[in-house]
């Protein structure tokens, strides 16, 4: 079953896969994965691909996070026919079919309840994040130079602008994709 949700925004997609894998082939998955991921990563306007693994003995189900710079560019992999070869040739692999959900924004972080697999505790996610934005917000205005010493008048709001706007940035590029690999195994207990 495939489940596709396209926000109308047209910068920045992450598209979340879901493979339930048979048990007994895990191996040939890992090939299969190894033959794909240079496809994807080759593709115009490709980010990023993480793939977190199962948990031996608690689960089946490979879940695969990828990051376009567009919907267009993310689209132009997900319908791609070399994609629809690589599925086919996976499909025996899987207790499921090709679940995928496609996204932008801050959904990406943690994976929606619309792909089939477990979901943080809504606390958890919460908190994440708030852990991830107080450094930000605390550090920013000592990194950045007042706008007013490059000759700007001194605004408040237009410092609050650029220094909130550089925080969504590194918290989606940089610091969550990262945050949440290094904490995957305590967000995800008790799922």
């Amino acid at each position: 079953m495939q489940q596709n949700r396209v926000d109308p925004l047209t910068h920045g997609a992450t598209a979340v896969i879901t493979h339930q894998v048979d048990k007994d082939k895990h191996p040939e998955y890992e090939e299969w994965l190894n033959e794909i991921a240079p496809h994807c990563k080759s593709s115009p306007g490709h980010l990023d691909l993480n793939v977190i693994r199962p948990i031996a003995g608690l689960t089946e189900t490979y879940t695969i996070i990828i990051r376009f710079d567009t919907q267009s560019h993310l689209r132009g992999w997900m319908e791609s026919a070399k994609r629809s070869e690589l599925i086919a040739q996976v499909s025996p692999l899987l207790v499921k079919g090709d679940d995928f959900y496609i996204n932008s924004g801050l959904d990406f972080w943690f994976t929606p309840e619309q792909a089939n697999t477990k979901v943080p505790i809504r606390w958890k996610q919460a908190l994440v994040t708030w852990s991830a934005i107080y450094p930000l917000v605390l550090m920013l205005p000592f990194l950045l130079p007042p706008f007013h010493k490059l000759g700007l008048p001194d605004n408040h709001y237009l410092d609050t602008l650029v220094i909130t706007g550089i925080a969504v940035l590194l918290m989606v590029y940089v610091v969550m994709p990262r945050y949440t690999k290094l904490i995957h195994a305590w967000l995800f207990r008790g799922c």
